[in-house]
């Protein structure tokens, strides 16, 4: 077994204790947990459908007003306004599948993406990466490429994301190569950007040609998913509408995720957000079921408020979690699986960035999200993937990765002989139940250093975010390509020369 498929939970290697955890398939261990009553989640569905049936939502795209007419939507293609009846929804949920299978390169990298899994994504679509090393810079092919082996080495970050996007490649070309990285760096679960249709199709070829896929193996299951964002409010630009109905045709996932900031572009209020966010969910879960009947989609949610005096988005605020738990409550309403996100405004590795991710993180936990983006490496509210955050971040996953394996509680595990042994006022550390178990009995961080003072002094008195260096360059030392990646990289080299010679693929095309 090649060293970064190794199973590990706390990210090191060799042999350093008898503790081996697997993060790589995980499941809400927490019932979910409600913001608002029943009646107001129905109350908030309701007033969704009446902004679809009343106000409707604006789709740029012809082809996709196209659809909406052909089910009995009205449109207004003056104003490129679709209104769409409460019918027209409930159908399109009613052929929406609640489970999917995510598929991967390596099998043991599959996932099913269903109510009540748990997975984790990298931070996606970052402009800039910055380390302690290098310091702050526009992200460049390296990066994207750096970024995709971390997301590789940790059991615990389960999809593969745009980490870091490589502004040294021209944009008519980039998707080669962030395409052929990642089938060549990593085994899991892929990602595509939805830029326009030549990009989308030139994607969807280079997976099957990488992986030798027929037609079969294509349609069984999902290879590929993309983000699926809306211009709100009630906007729905070309290339988004384009990514719904070609990725829901090919049987490829679309991820819907308005971006709602209260304040901004939703209202200000956490309820009002939900409403709009909601009803543009609706709308494009729908186009794409109505594309195609049973495609593959996913409910989504990244919701949040605004600094209101600067107007720049906030993550990890108290509103930012309501939301969150008020998007499971309307997944769960409407059956679907969904996506939600953590994330950061900080500009740095500091102790805000922390506790913004983390705030996003149990938000997402306790709204039960199928999959948490941006749960590792985000900064400056998506600008920037920091390498050191990116450790942080992981070590914050596997903790909470932890809570998915259910305590031990048999005769044994609760101790009754261990606790005759030790006569009162005395220690455990020497009770034959502890030297049995210490080995493995508790997590092993990944970048906390649980040491006293002076230890912590003579190791040089680093901070975490010193230590977390260290951990990186060690995971980009130790990187190994994957067994079938020069075998992929030789089937792609003909089509991306062909591609590249014939001009590429601009996002708008």
């Amino acid at each position: 077994m090649r060293r970064q498929d190794r199973k590990r939970g706390d990210g090191r290697t060799g042999n350093q204790g008898a503790r081996r955890a697997d993060y790589g398939h995980l499941a809400h261990p927490f019932a979910p947990q409600a913001m608002f009553s029943d009646d107001a989640v129905a109350g908030l569905h309701e007033t969704a459908l009446r902004v679809l049936e009343n106000l409707g939502v604006r789709f740029l795209l012809p082809e996709a007003r196209a659809l909406f007419a052909a089910a009995g939507a009205i449109v207004d293609e003056d104003r490129q306004m679709v209104r769409i009846g409460r019918e027209i929804v409930a159908a399109a949920l009613a052929s929406a599948p609640r489970s999917i299978r995510l598929r991967a390169a390596d099998p043991r990298h599959e996932q099913t993406y269903a109510p009540g899994r748990l997975l984790f994504g990298g931070s996606g679509g970052c402009p800039n990466a910055t380390d302690r090393v290098r310091g702050r810079r526009p992200g460049s092919l390296s990066d994207y490429e750096d970024a995709l082996k971390l997301q590789q080495h940790f059991d615990v970050i389960h999809i593969l994301s745009p980490s870091a996007e490589p502004q040294d490649v021209p944009v008519h070309l980039r998707h080669y190569a962030m395409m052929r990285s990642q089938m060549l760096i990593g085994t899991k679960p892929l990602f595509a950007y939805a830029r326009g249709r030549r990009q989308v199709a030139d994607s969807f070829e280079m997976v099957r040609t990488a992986l030798a896929l027929d037609e079969a193996a294509w349609t069984d299951g999902v290879w590929c998913k993309t983000i699926i964002n809306s211009n709100s409010p009630r906007l729905i630009d070309i290339p988004m509408a384009e990514g719904i109905i070609d990725f829901a045709r090919a049987g490829q996932l679309t991820i819907i995720t308005p971006f709602c900031l209260a304040g901004a572009m939703a209202p200000v209020t956490v309820a009002g957000a939900l409403v709009l966010q909601h009803a543009e969910a609706l709308a494009c879960i729908t186009l794409a079921q109505l594309a195609k009947p049973g495609a593959p989609v996913s409910y989504g949610g990244f919701s949040s408020n605004v600094d209101m005096k600067s107007g720049a988005p906030a993550f990890g605020t108290p509103e930012h979690v309501k939301m969150q738990i008020g998007s499971g409550q309307l997944a769960r309403l409407i059956g679907l699986p969904w996506r939600s996100a953590a994330g950061s405004a900080s500009n740095t590795a500091d102790v805000q960035a922390a506790t913004e991710n983390m705030m996003g993180l149990w938000g997402a936990m306790m709204a039960n999200a199928t999959l948490t983006v941006h749960a590792a490496g985000w900064l400056e509210g998506g600008l920037t993937f920091g390498y050191e955050k990116f450790i942080l971040d992981v070590e914050a996953l596997q903790t909470i990765a932890e809570l998915c394996a259910r305590p031990e509680a048999d005769a044994a595990a609760m101790a009754y002989e261990a606790i005759a042994e030790v006569d009162p006022g005395g220690h455990f550390f020497a009770a034959a139940h502890t030297m049995d178990r210490y080995d493995r009995a508790f997590y092993t961080p990944l970048v906390a250093d649980l040491g006293n003072f002076g230890t912590w002094s003579e190791n040089g008195a680093k901070t975490a975010t010193e230590r977390a260096t260290g951990i990186w360059q060690r995971a980009l030392a130790e990187f190994q390509p994957h067994a079938g990646a020069a075998a992929a990289d030789e089937r792609l080299a003909p089509f991306i020369a062909r591609r590249t010679t014939e001009g590429g693929a601009a996002p708008s095309e």
